[in-house]
């Protein structure tokens, strides 16, 4: 027997998490489809909207420059209400755990490579280390933990040009680890406050930095300030040291991305959105123009899922929601169309950070988010899309790649569980 629900999400990301709580607030029945953990896991945990557009930016408010995209770019179809409307649900679903919601001005946060990027909603514990801040800037490093140099940074916070002076240090962890311990197992010695040589990890690191201090009101570490019990990991620091305590989001793995994923995973679980994980969609049946089946592989049996409604949203080529190889760009769940350049060296530009023809591959969607054929009619009636399988977007240039897809999957989502309840 199949699995019947009225919308059915298939992606486990950004995107397919708004979906399904933008098709649960409309009252349908809904259920995750979700195969991997998400790319979430690699981002920094910060939500970026518009950033960049061509050669102009960076951008004050986003906003305002919506209109200078390309004109099949996502943000067209939803519009500046679906952008506020993805917003809107992903800062219920945050609570105070994000900043940034009171204005539609980008802040400028501090990046692990000391550059400073437009962002329209960050993790709480970021909102110290804003370049918009006042105060001088100590950032710290650690020996061994090579994803974040705070002396490099510094100096290229100071090339800048930033209205304050920022200086770094690396110094010596509390507790060894192994060489390849993650950041993870440093967050962990800190929400335990284990016990080092001459005290607790809290309090050895707050003595440690201290004695680095050199006026300097606020002090940024890299993004592994605690887990489970992160604000009494800030509190105590700040408190110890007298001054600001902020973190600096790094790359992968990113603690404030595996803190934003099970966030959003709380989310759906109080919306009691159904969630179903670990295996993928690997085929479906269709009839009249619509999907009827979609089929999961659970260790080589096939297993049925039924709903009214579809909204696909499993990423793009980095999360593996479009394939490619030397010939050919596919989606490999529907078999939607993705148009590309049949000459393969025009997929990409000779200069490394150019535009890149397959930086902005995917599905080309109607005005309800329907993928369609060559003649522009939607493959199947009751399918959507959402994310970054959705094409006409240069999200890595942008800084535009969060709020495509809480844009994109709060409109999906919405008609979704609309259409599903007609």
């Amino acid at each position: 027997m199949a699995i019947t629900d009225d919308v059915l999400v298939v992606g486990g990301g950004l995107a397919a998490c708004t979906a399904a709580l933008a098709a649960a607030e409309t009252g349908a029945r809904v259920r995750l489809l979700a195969h991997k953990k998400s790319t979430l896991r690699q981002a920094s945990g910060l939500i970026d909207v518009l950033g960049y557009s061509g050669t102009d930016g960076p951008f004050t408010n986003p906003f305002e420059n919506i209109d200078s995209l390309p004109a099949n770019h996502p943000y067209h179809v939803v519009g500046e209400d679906g952008i506020r409307d993805g917003l809107r649900i992903f800062d219920e679903a945050m609570g105070t755990a994000y900043q940034g919601g009171h204005t539609d001005t980008n802040a400028l946060v501090l990046t692990y490579g000391g550059t400073v990027k437009p962002t329209a909603r960050y993790p709480e514990s970021v909102a110290p280390g804003l370049a918009s801040a006042a105060g001088d800037m100590l950032l710290v490093g650690f020996e061994g933990l090579t994803d974040f140099d705070a002396p490099v940074a510094a100096q290229h916070l100071d090339a800048a040009g930033v209205p304050f002076s920022a200086r770094g240090v690396t110094i010596r962890f509390p507790k060894k680890f192994r060489p390849d311990a993650k950041v993870t197992r440093f967050a962990k010695a800190l929400d335990r406050n284990e016990e080092v040589s001459g005290g607790t990890v809290r309090s050895v690191l707050a003595n440690t930095v201290a004695a680095e201090l050199d006026g300097e009101e606020r002090v940024g570490f890299p993004a592994m300030l605690g887990d489970d019990h992160d604000g009494a990991v800030h509190e105590e620091l700040a408190e110890r040291l007298g001054v600001s305590v902020f973190e600096v989001p790094t790359g992968p793995p990113s603690l404030p991305g595996l803190k934003l994923e099970d966030r959003l995973f709380d989310a759906l679980d109080e919306a009691g959105v159904r969630i179903s994980s670990g295996n993928p969609a690997v085929d479906y049946e269709a009839k009249d123009g619509r999907i009827e089946t979609v089929f999961v592989d659970q260790k080589s049996r096939l297993t049925p899922y039924e709903a009214d409604q579809i909204v696909l949203a499993t990423g793009g080529l980095v999360g593996k929601g479009i394939d490619s190889d030397r010939e050919s760009v596919t989606e490999p769940v529907f078999g939607c169309r993705i148009p590309f350049p049949e000459d393969r060296y025009r997929w990409s530009e000779s200069e490394a950070f150019g535009d890149h023809a397959f930086a902005r591959f995917g599905v080309v969607p109607d005005d309800d988010l329907r993928p369609t054929d060559e003649d522009g009619e939607p493959h199947f009636e009751n399918l959507r899309a959402a994310g970054g399988v959705l094409g006409g977007a240069h999200v890595a240039h942008e800084k535009s790649a969060s709020g495509v897809s809480l844009a994109t999957g709060a409109v999906a989502g919405r008609l979704a569980g609309e259409e599903a309840q007609q």
